[in-house]
């Protein structure tokens, strides 16, 4: 899948593209169930993962199956890395 961040609502000095695509593929990453008032064509998600470098992410992003558009993305609270934790341990 494709990353799109070009209208991401977030500095892209803070966090690359390259920490998103980690996160995306963290086979840990929680994902929260689909927004789907959306639009049939894509749907919403939101997602908590970790990039190689184990910083934990909030990203909130809309696909169509073969593009990722990344609408926004933040350093995870101290209850979603909590979460992503518990998670991490149960596997």
């Amino acid at each position: 899948m494709e990353i799109d961040v070009i209208n991401a609502a977030f500095d892209l000095k803070y966090i690359t593209p390259g920490e998103i695509e980690e996160c995306l593929e963290d086979p840990y990453a929680l994902r929260v169930l689909p927004d789907v008032d959306h639009g049939p064509k894509s749907t919403r998600y939101y997602l908590i993962g970790k990039s190689i470098h184990a910083r934990c992410l909030f990203l909130s992003f809309v696909t169509n199956g073969k593009i990722a558009n990344i609408i926004f993305g933040r350093e995870a609270t101290a209850l979603e890395k909590t979460h992503y934790e518990r998670l991490q341990a149960e596997f």
